[in-house]
């Protein structure tokens, strides 16, 4: 049987992902973020085996964005949020250049970033602090911790988590329903023709 064609399968996976970021209320995934991460897996080869390298990079990556975001926000306590233009601005320059010179030095040590894997953790990394920055996550679900506590982005990195997983899914699942789908009469000429 044929395969789906990727102008029916791209349009069948987007509505797959739609409830996780409409139905779920407080715990809607950001599905811009799952989108960008299905987009991954096609650039990485579009192949199952893809995600051994791009789960666990994109995941590290979220990781590195937390532990960069919870040192800029200590840099902003210990400084009493040094001002050049906006409150609080300098503990982004100098907590943020802290923060992610040992996330970016620790990727010579994880197997799965080397090559191919850079761009899920860069990729994981982007999102990470996106989930932050956009501010609509600082509540998620029933997890909440104040706005000003130094360890908000335990709370946005969960919905980067997620959307990324999501995301990991939907380009396994695009391609998969492309996939032919083999029937009795195919099966039946694949043993009469050996």
């Amino acid at each position: 049987m044929k395969a789906l064609p990727l102008w029916i399968s791209v349009p069948v996976t987007v509505a797959v992902s739609l409830p996780f970021g409409l139905w779920l209320g407080s715990w809607s995934l950001p599905l811009w973020l799952a989108f960008i991460v299905w987009a991954e897996y096609f650039t990485l080869g579009a192949k199952p085996s893809a995600l051994k390298t791009m789960v666990p990079a994109f995941l590290c990556g979220v990781v590195g964005a937390t532990v960069a975001l919870v040192v800029s926000l200590l840099v902003g306590k210990v400084m009493d949020h040094p001002t050049l233009v906006e409150t609080g601005d300098v503990q982004w320059f100098i907590g943020l250049f802290i923060g992610f010179i040992p996330v970016i030095y620790a990727m010579k040590f994880l197997p799965f970033t080397d090559g191919p894997g850079g761009l899920p953790f860069f990729n994981g990394i982007s999102m990470g602090l996106a989930t932050f920055f956009v501010g609509g996550y600082v509540s998620y679900g029933d997890l909440t911790i104040p706005q000003d506590d130094v360890l908000l982005p335990l709370i946005t990195s969960v919905p980067a988590v997620l959307g990324g997983l999501l995301g990991a899914f939907l380009g396994w699942f695009n391609v998969a329903i492309m996939a032919p789908i083999a029937t009795a009469g195919d099966a039946a000429e694949t043993t009469a023709a050996h």
